[in-house]
């Protein structure tokens, strides 16, 4: 019997199989809570479990996906689109919150207004700022990776804010610019450049290398350098972290 390489094996392959699974877990899930009339009552503990298996199989679909985002753009893989920066930040923002509070999620999907969308998230610790010009624009982009981009960013800020989240962003000099800042616990000069690597992780336990799996960053830094984009950040210890990237519109 021939061995087959370890190098026929693609590591994309095997990612893209859990993609089924997944979703076959999550709809059941959802079906259990959604039809009850079906599948019979469900009491406040047995719902409280199946919430808690449908986030996180949203969370795992997610970063499921991000693997084979980065897998396509490290074979110079480009889909360009025209989008929304407004659809953009609120389809993120409905991401990040479909985990950390539904509630919020659902309000921002309702939100009619720029303002509106502000005073939503303002309760939850998040603030927008971003120019008119630049909200209402349309951009030509490779929108899944934007989005995965700025998704990882704000899910960073997230986890490491005390209190807040500021996000802005701009277009200018041929660029589309995104800031994202948290009030946490700031980031030592001597550990800028290692936070980019994977798997690095600034927290001091175990249970921090878990939460903060560093894969993150390093995804960011790897999109961005195949879009030809830039990413600076701000932060010292004790003083919260910025995030500056700034993507080529070209």
């Amino acid at each position: 019997m021939n061995k087959i390489p370890d190098s026929n094996i693609k590591t994309e392959i095997l990612i893209h199989d859990l993609k089924v699974p997944i979703s076959v877990i999550n709809a059941g899930a959802r079906s259990l809570l959604d039809r009850q009339d079906t599948y019979g009552p469900l009491t406040e503990k047995q719902i409280k479990v199946l919430n808690r298996i449908v986030r996180n199989t949203l969370a795992t679909q997610r970063l499921v996906n991000d693997v084979l985002e980065l897998g396509r753009s490290r074979e110079g893989v480009m889909v360009c689109s025209q989008f929304s920066v407004a659809a953009l930040v609120a389809g993120v923002l409905v991401e990040v919150f479909d985990l950390a509070d539904p509630n919020v999620a659902d309000a921002v999907r309702k939100a009619g207004s720029y303002s509106h969308l502000q005073q939503v998230i303002a309760d939850a610790g998040v603030t927008l700022e971003f120019q008119k010009e630049t909200w209402r624009a349309r951009v030509c982009l490779d929108a899944a990776k934007v989005r995965q981009i700025l998704r990882n960013l704000v899910t960073n800020a997230f986890k490491h804010r005390t209190a807040r989240v500021d996000i802005r962003g701009v277009i200018a000099d041929g660029c589309l610019t995104l800031w994202v800042k948290d009030d946490g616990r700031g980031i030592p000069h001597a550990d800028h450049q290692r936070i980019f690597n994977t798997y690095f992780t600034t927290g001091g336990s175990i249970e921090d290398a878990i939460e903060s799996h560093g894969l993150g960053l390093a995804g960011v830094m790897v999109l961005l350098k195949d879009m030809g984009g830039q990413m600076m950040l701000t932060s010292d210890a004790g003083r919260g972290a910025e995030f500056r990237v700034s993507i080529p519109l070209s």
